[in-house]
């Protein structure tokens, strides 16, 4: 059976059987780590339980920064067909968790679909990507997922070719980001965030400038959003950058609180440590 991938918006239309796209990925499902009761994510996504958190293997996007890299740059793991995948997920005791956390999914997105359909989960699926989808991704996803947790990397073209494989991720991202805000209105339970959207942005060196444009988007069409600004770039993997400065992280700070984009997490400066990459 042939499976051509047009998941994202690199539309490689290769058959996954034979040949290997910009992801790298088989014609399954890989997953590289799971953490059970992961407490790296933001309170309403993590909660006092912790998510069971699900790292999956290759990526569409390889950042040079990228703190995953052991497993995003090359494709490791156990590999799943959809029907095992669901398979996995049933296997745990889900209760015991505040969420089932999917990160860098993307590049399995079609193969997602399938395994999440036809079955009610106890807990909310969260999607935790790149964010480079296209919006008619977003919309089938929007079926089986219920928060939307994606980065908003990069606004310049330059920026993103410099750090990605591509130099269209802002043309993609801020429309799937759109069709998020318009599928998924925010709800939460004790705390929880059962359904909606918060936006991710890490703060890069030398590119505080490009933050601002972020925000400046943010505010504009994705109004009442609850974002995440982080500070936790760390130069592992290929990069040779040096880390953020406390100046560039407050500009991008002082700038959100202009903006009052004031729903959210702030992330202490500190964070910018590799104890916070996980060990694969």
């Amino acid at each position: 059976m042939k499976s051509y991938c047009f998941d994202c918006p690199h539309n490689c239309g290769v058959d996954r059987i034979q040949s290997f796209g910009v992801c790298r990925a088989p014609n399954k499902i890989v997953v590289a780590k799971i953490i059970e009761n992961f407490m790296w994510e933001e309170p309403c996504i993590s909660g006092k339980k912790g998510a069971l958190a699900i790292f999956f293997s290759g990526c569409n996007l390889h950042c040079n920064f990228c703190q995953n890299y052991k497993i995003s740059k090359n494709i490791v793991g156990q590999q799943y067909t959809p029907q095992e995948f669901l398979g996995l997920l049933k296997s745990y005791d889900l209760e015991k968790f505040s969420c089932i956390d999917l990160i860098t999914p993307t590049h399995f997105s079609s193969l997602l679909i399938e395994a999440l359909s036809n079955y009610k989960f106890p807990i909310p699926i969260v999607w935790n990507s790149g964010g480079y989808e296209k919006p008619e991704t977003i919309e089938k996803l929007s079926v089986v997922v219920d928060v939307f947790l994606p980065d908003l990397k990069f606004f310049s073209s330059d920026v993103s070719k410099k750090y990605t494989c591509c130099s269209d991720y802002f043309t993609w991202a801020s429309q799937s980001l759109i069709k998020m805000r318009e599928l998924k209105k925010d709800k939460f339970k004790n705390g929880i965030m059962t359904q909606g959207l918060l936006v991710r942005h890490l703060v890069l060196p030398n590119q505080y400038r490009d933050s601002l444009k972020i925000l400046d988007f943010i505010s504009n069409k994705l109004p009442n959003t609850y974002i995440s600004l982080m500070s936790q770039f760390t130069p592992v993997g290929e990069s040779k950058s040096r880390k953020i400065l406390p100046l560039e992280y407050k500009l991008v700070l002082n700038h959100a609180e202009k903006l009052k984009l004031n729903k959210g997490y702030f992330q202490d400066f500190s964070s910018s440590t590799e104890e916070f990459v996980p060990n694969f």
